[in-house]
């Protein structure tokens, strides 16, 4: 190579300079040379366009010219350090961008290499120069994208963790770092089974090699079942998951987006467990209601079928007797239509049709007082009437209420008010009974409690119970509702 530049350059000095000249000028780069002065002494046509400059007006100027004043005596400096070091080439700006400055002020970042030659004039140095401003700003946006991508993530209420092909985690949002508890620097390169139960971990990691091999970009996982976590303090929990997978130029990454399902798991429970016991009480009420229809009428009507015979075969010959006999089957009837109209009132209170709902309150409260001893003060409008579904619900919610106060409370009073607000039907039913916490062990009064949350929530209304050992219970029922149509 070096013997064909020489022959292309020959013995003539003209031509080597015309041809140098030529290579510079054809080269794509700025090159720029200047002397231990640091004064340019060579400059092509690249560096011309690069800078703004025409090639006279930079011939013999300090290199200053082509850098912003804030960077010149730090780049004279490092110069001076570069030639002092007897390395013939280094490239600058290590990590950072090198700005420079066009003839119109304007500065703009570069990528730049330097070299330094020994000639009988004293040092040279040659920088090779790049304008970077179309890779500065894509690094920019991508910083940019990137942060907010990052804040994206860190805002959503899902856990969001993605994995690599070997599993190990390299990326943990903040809302992973709330269900999981595990700050991000000590997940951040951690396996992913870190984050579950050992029992789990050959299943779940079998799992994602078999997704990544079906080449599906996402599902959902758990098949119907819940996945199990576990928390940096050992507890599991349950939770809903889904998984994705993307390929990229460093192999696949799998993102798996979870939600702590420990509510919703609760919520289930209680439920299924509700339903059990409202299905038993269900068939208590059957029993009770079938032991009273046989108990009362069902010996009633015996009774009667038997007097009513008996006066066929008599009235005649005993005319005294057989009044006798009739007015004891007067006195029959009578209780018999006591006993159905109880037996109504406890599976419909007739009230609540007959005379509207403030009245069925008021009787329920007087006949709760009669049983129970507990004295209630009401505070419900004379005029209160609602329209089905609502008179039903309110009404069943104050006297499973006050039932679960007779039952529970030990009691002394107990206050009920009912008030109508433009878009609510707000109850309240509390007692000065021994309370309870909310938060403790189920008790025995708890499937009472979830009966009311069960009738509120089929009128997509919220119960909030307030209640602490020692000062007693106060629950606060509010059911969505137009109250045109509230209204009987």
């Amino acid at each position: 190579m070096l013997n064909l530049i020489a022959s292309a350059l020959g013995d003539d000095p003209s031509n080597a300079s015309a041809l140098l000249a030529g290579l510079l000028d054809s080269a794509m780069d700025a090159i720029i040379t200047v002397d231990s002065r640091q004064r340019i002494v060579l400059c092509n046509r690249a560096a011309e366009r690069l800078f703004g400059w025409p090639r006279e007006q930079l011939l013999g100027e300090p290199i200053d010219k082509l850098i912003p004043v804030r960077f010149r005596a730090a780049h004279a400096a490092h110069i001076t350090r570069f030639g002092a070091t007897g390395v013939t080439s280094r490239r600058m700006g290590g990590v950072t961008a090198i700005k420079g400055m066009r003839a119109n002020g304007e500065e703009f970042p570069m990528d730049a290499s330097i070299s330094h030659l020994d000639t009988p004039n004293g040092h040279l140095y040659t920088v090779i120069l790049r304008d970077i401003t179309v890779r500065v700003l894509a690094e920019e946006r991508h910083v940019r994208l990137s942060a907010r991508l990052a804040g994206l993530l860190d805002s959503a209420m899902d856990g969001i963790i993605t994995v690599d092909e070997g599993q190990r985690i390299v990326m943990y949002n903040r809302a992973a770092e709330h269900i999981f508890g595990w700050p991000t620097d000590e997940a951040i390169g951690q396996p992913l089974g870190k984050l579950m139960p050992e029992r789990f971990r050959q299943a779940h990691g079998d799992h994602i090699r078999r997704f990544g091999e079906h080449g599906v970009t996402s599902r959902r996982m758990g098949d119907g079942t819940l996945i199990m976590g576990r928390r940096a303090d050992g507890e599991e929990f349950p939770m809903d998951a889904s998984i994705s997978q993307l390929d990229t130029v460093d192999g696949k990454l799998f993102t798996v987006i979870l939600r702590d399902a420990t509510e919703r798991v609760r919520a289930q429970e209680e439920r299924s467990e509700f339903a059990v016991a409202a299905q038993a009480i269900r068939e208590e009420e059957k029993t009770r209601v079938a032991r009273e229809l046989h108990d009362e009428l069902a010996q009633s009507l015996t009774a009667l079928k038997m007097d009513t015979i008996w006066i066929r075969e008599h009235a005649q010959e005993s005319p005294e007797e057989t009044s006798v006999k009739i007015t004891g089957m007067l006195d029959m009837l009578d209780r018999a239509v006591a006993s159905t109209r109880r037996i109504a009132a406890d599976l419909r209170p007739l009230l609540l049709d007959d005379l509207g709902l403030g009245p069925a309150i008021d009787w329920l409260a007087t006949n709760f007082t009669q049983r129970s001893g507990v004295k209630v003060v009401l505070d419900v409008p004379e005029d209160l009437d609602l329209r089905e579904p609502y008179a039903t619900a309110v009404f069943r919610i104050v006297q499973e209420s006050l039932q679960n106060i007779a039952k529970h409370a030990q009691a002394h009073s107990a206050a009920v008010s009912v008030t109508i607000a433009p878009h609510m039907i707000r109850l309240e039913v509390r007692d000065d009974g021994k309370g309870f916490s909310p938060t403790a062990t189920r008790r025995p009064e708890s499937l009472g409690l979830m009966g009311l949350q069960e009738r509120a929530q089929l009128l997509k209304g919220s119960v909030e119970i307030d209640s602490a050992p020692g000062r007693g219970t106060s629950v606060v029922v509010r059911i969505p509702v137009n109250e045109q149509d509230a209204r009987a």
